[in-house]
């Protein structure tokens, strides 16, 4: 034991690996590959930080052994009688990590019910194959749900829930009605009280958790090429104010060109990079504005280059009633490449990422431009948190915090039987309960 505190962090990880097994995991996901948006009109629902995280989360679990497939119900946007069949990415980020998407079935009234069924179908299908060993869901949408159900109650297996975002709130943080909406919470609050372990963007998402369970916190993943770039780039930085991320509404663009065009920053470029519902309508926007930059969708080595030259990274999201019900996983990759984050506040961050952020009160036009301009003005851009945000969430600590995460929710699943009915669960003892 006492080697082990010399050992350096790198050796460390590779103590880990040889300690712990390796594990098959299925990690139900809303994942969107490059040939499902050929063969599925899925982009106007394009999540871009969520598939980034997918992938890195995916890969970091290898980095330990852990033989992962991603099951994603590859939601279509567009209703309509056509049907799409089940088929496996061809052109997977990771050759080693599989991706297969459900079929779907866009019908008013019928999708959802078609998609949940689709995405358990295939998750059976895919553990008669070859059985898993652990079942990680991303966040609580009806397929994950039906899933990690069959998984807890019918096959015994442990499960983790990657929770993004809150399933009982709006995005904007008011509780949502109905007794539709009731009646599914019922289900999703069975799941938080049972599983096996919890990773979530927040401490307020956290606590949604038993607090007895295994738990990380986890609000990004910074990238190796985000590392390489920014230690190659240092020297490259540019006036650039960079928004990256899905171009939707409660993402504050709207206001932050308004705020953009109002001001004069002689030198100064905004950047941005993404796509999504509102794109057509922000390039009418800054139309007449040469110093505001469309880049559109750009692939994972475009964009850390990108990343690696802005001085700000800006986060001009519609404010929560419950801060923390979301944290924008783009703050942690603006910190780790460098860059000082122009942000509204998402609840409660740590002391030593905060030395690189200014928050702003709200995301009106009129304070975006304040903010950006004394920021600009006052040279506060040249305060910034790189080396906080890549120890906290580099890949190596990220791969062992997961890894032990994963062992601890096997480790805690050990001892229950799988019941013969599916309809109850009995534990070696009173311990193990959840």
């Amino acid at each position: 034991m006492r080697k082990e505190r010399y050992l350096s962090e790198e050796d460390r990880y590779k103590l880990d690996v040889d300690l712990n097994p390796k594990m098959r995991i299925a990690y139900i996901a809303p994942y969107q590959g490059p040939t499902l948006m050929e063969r599925r009109p899925i982009l106007r629902n394009l999540a871009l930080a969520g598939n980034v995280k997918i992938e890195l989360i995916a890969a970091l679990l290898r980095r330990h052994q852990h033989d992962v497939e991603v099951l994603s119900q590859g939601a279509v946007v567009e209703r309509g009688p056509k049907y799409y069949p089940a088929f496996s990415e061809p052109t997977p980020l990771d050759s080693r990590i599989p991706v297969h998407y459900a079929s779907a079935l866009p019908v008013p009234y019928v999708s959802g019910l078609w998609s949940s069924q689709a995405t358990l179908a295939l998750f059976r299908e895919r553990h008669r194959a070859s059985p898993f060993e652990l079942v990680i869901i991303y966040n609580l949408a009806r397929p994950q749900l039906e899933c990690a159900r069959f998984a807890s109650d019918h096959l015994g297996l442990p499960v983790v829930v990657e929770y993004e975002d809150d399933a009982f709130v709006e995005l904007s943080g008011r509780n949502k009605q109905g007794l539709r909406v009731r009646w599914q919470f019922r289900g999703a609050k069975r799941i938080l009280d049972s599983v096996a372990g919890c990773v979530a963007v927040s401490p307020f998402l956290l606590s949604r958790f038993p607090t007895s369970i295994p738990r990380l916190l986890l609000r990004g993943v910074v990238s190796e090429e985000i590392l390489s770039f920014r230690k190659q780039a240092a020297h490259e930085k540019r006036n650039w104010v960079a928004f990256s991320g899905t171009l939707f509404r409660s993402k504050g663009l709207e206001p932050l060109i308004r705020a953009w065009t109002a001001l004069d920053l002689p030198g100064w470029e905004l950047h941005i990079t993404g796509h999504g519902e509102l794109a057509e309508k922000l390039r009418k926007m800054a139309s007449n504005d040469s110093s505001i930059v469309f880049h559109g969708l750009l692939d994972r080595t475009e964009y850390t280059r990108f990343l690696s030259k802005a001085r700000i990274g800006i986060n001009p999201h519609d404010l929560s009633e419950t801060p923390g019900n979301v944290f924008a996983f783009k703050i942690v990759e603006y910190l780790a490449a460098g860059a000082h984050v122009i942000t509204t506040p998402m609840g409660t961050v740590e002391p030593e990422l905060e030395r690189g952020i200014t928050y702003m009160t709200d995301n009106m036009a009129e304070t975006i431009a304040a903010t950006l301009q004394r920021v600009i003005v006052e040279r506060l851009f040249e305060r910034t948190a790189a080396e906080a945000a890549e120890d906290a969430y580099g890949p190596v600590a990220v791969a062992n915090s997961l890894n032990k995460l994963v062992s601890d929710a096997v480790l805690r699943n050990r001892g229950r039987s799988v019941p013969r009915t599916g309809s109850a669960k009995t534990y070696a003892s009173p311990d193990e309960r959840p």
